[in-house]
């Protein structure tokens, strides 16, 4: 069957696995499809653009990164049941190679709560070389996945998933803040130095932009805390910091099957939630930004960093959507930016130490909450009326499970399926099927219209009169599309059941990617198929 392609729409055959079915063909200024230029090397003089267009805001932003990455890696530290030195090291790591390797520039990778908790079992069990090992094989699972090109199931994900997903990391980010105000483990002086911070934030940009507030909010609450001695906590406080440079080790674990059975569930988990919430950060930063990149080296880049970092004694890392944004709103826009974040986190907890030590909490705090609040999408409340329901019932599932479970993956699976459970009833409800009987009433002719499938093959069976049984029956399905073994069993069941009344049945119209299904999976036409139909 010939395809009819109007102006401005890619030819493509109708195959079910057919991505690019009726897709509008954009192309790049190369020419190819963006999904295309994918597989492409990034050219030298675009790869040396990325390091080198933004040098001062990298250089300013990269610093702010450093300071806030530090209080929060000793924390996913003590999540994952590890000595604090465990996490700086996989933040310097995984932020250094990224910068190198990955393919979204001003994004920030480094340790991080969603794949600290995912090993907490495997370290209270087994200890920290299983640890080690583990986020060695994550790393090769994840840059299989590059290989495998699978960056692209990030265009199943919604957009109301991505807002829930902002939304939940918004409310986890703010919710980790909360010990750093808890009455009973901080004094009330705390509070007003949060407000100090939060008013620094907001409007010293007022007065100028060419040093990030952040970083102005770090350096005066430091110094005020330092001259009047005020007793608050401080990222000392968190736990000791390391004092000597990281060194190549290799993991000290058997080498055997038993030894891989016990890693490979943990690592696939982080694996997975690893890519997970670094092609949405990926995404989250494309839109900020209004730039384009490369998921597909963003999975083999976050691969190379966590094979790297388990060999120098570091945990497994990924993308952090808080960190990123702090990178984005501070100026940050090039891979120097997460380079020189990494390298400043090392230089401070080895090197400066003591400086680093005396930074209030208070001052990362208020940084934090800046960012949770820039986070939040506050306008999806507002469009909680006027989007449609099945909209914010996916935005406001996603926030519920990834809130409760405090896992990025749970929460956006449940949210991917109810989109497509959502978008399988719309589709199922534009299917219809009309009839016209011929005069003397020997002959109908079924006309079935619209996408031919799980959902909507129950509509397609109820459509026919069964008992009617005229001479001969035609099914016309040039205006229907057959695309699943639902489909063709519907199908097989209609035909067979005229057949089993006495009507001579004949199917009209089908394309030729609903001819192929038809012709591999459907039994009508075979021996012994009114039986089957019979042993039903």
């Amino acid at each position: 069957m010939e395809v009819a392609v109007t102006p401005g729409w890619r030819s493509s055959r109708l195959l079910p696995d057919n991505p690019r079915w009726m897709k509008p063909a954009k192309t790049t200024s190369t020419g190819l499809w963006p999904e295309d230029e994918e597989l492409l090397m990034i050219s030298l003089s675009r790869y040396r653009y990325q390091w080198t267009h933004n040098i001062r805001g990298d250089l300013l932003s990269g610093l702010v990164v450093a300071l806030a990455l530090i209080p929060e890696a000793i924390a996913f530290s003590i999540i994952a049941g590890v000595d604090p030195k465990v996490g700086l090291y996989a933040s310097f790591s995984i932020a250094v190679i990224t910068a190198i390797t990955g393919g979204r520039p001003g994004m920030i990778s480094a340790a991080t709560a969603a794949t600290a908790v995912l090993m907490v079992t495997l370290v209270k069990d087994h200890g920290l070389q299983y640890l080690l090992a583990a986020t060695v094989l994550a790393g090769l699972l994840q840059i299989g996945a590059g290989l495998l090109r699978l960056g692209y199931v990030m265009r199943f994900v919604s957009k109301s998933v991505m807002t829930g997903f902002v939304n939940a990391l918004a409310i986890l980010i703010f919710i980790a803040q909360l010990p750093e105000l808890d009455p009973s483990r901080v004094p009330v002086l705390t509070y007003a130095l949060v407000a100090a911070g939060l008013a620094i934030i907001y409007l010293f940009p007022r007065i100028t932009r060419a040093i990030p507030s952040p970083l102005v909010t770090i350096i005066v609450l430091t110094i005020l805390t330092v001259v009047t001695g005020w007793d608050v906590r401080t990222v000392g406080d968190m736990g000791a910091l390391p004092d000597t440079l990281p060194v190549f080790l290799i993991p000290n674990i058997p080498l055997t099957l038993e030894t891989l059975t016990i890693i490979f569930p943990y690592s696939l988990a982080v694996a997975v939630v690893g890519l997970l919430e670094s092609l949405m950060t990926q995404q989250i930063v494309d839109d900020l930004t209004d730039t384009s990149s490369n998921r597909n080296q963003e999975c083999i880049g976050q691969g190379i960093a966590n094979t790297a970092t388990g060999f120098i004694g570091g945990m497994a890392g990924c993308a952090m959507i808080g960190q990123s944004i702090i990178n984005v709103k501070s100026g940050g826009r090039g891979r120097l930016s997460s380079f020189v974040a990494g390298v400043f986190l090392l230089i401070m907890v080895v090197a400066l130490g003591d400086i680093v030590a005396i930074i209030p909490m208070a001052a990362l705090v208020s940084i934090m909450i800046m960012v949770s609040i820039g986070t939040f999408s506050w306008s999806s409340i507002r469009n909680l009326r006027e989007h449609p329901k099945s909209s914010s019932i996916v935005m406001l599932a996603t926030v519920f499970f990834v809130v409760y479970t405090h896992n990025l993956a749970i929460g956006v699976l449940v949210g991917v399926l109810l989109s497509g459970i959502f978008f399988a009833g719309k589709i199922a409800q534009l299917f219809r099927v009309r009839s016209e009987i011929t005069p003397d009433g020997t002959h109908r002719t079924y006309h079935v219209e619209g996408q031919l499938f799980f959902a909507s093959s129950e509509d397609f069976m109820r459509a026919f009169d069964f008992k009617e049984a005229p001479e001969k029956v035609t099914i016309n399905l040039s205006r229907a599309h057959i695309w699943d073994i639902s489909s063709v069993a519907a199908l097989d069941m209609a035909v067979l059941k005229f057949r089993r009344e006495g009507a001579e049945i004949e199917l009209i119209g089908l394309n030729k990617a609903s001819e192929t299904i038809v012709d591999r999976l459907a039994i009508h036409d075979k021996p012994g198929a009114m039986d089957q139909l019979m042993g039903h």
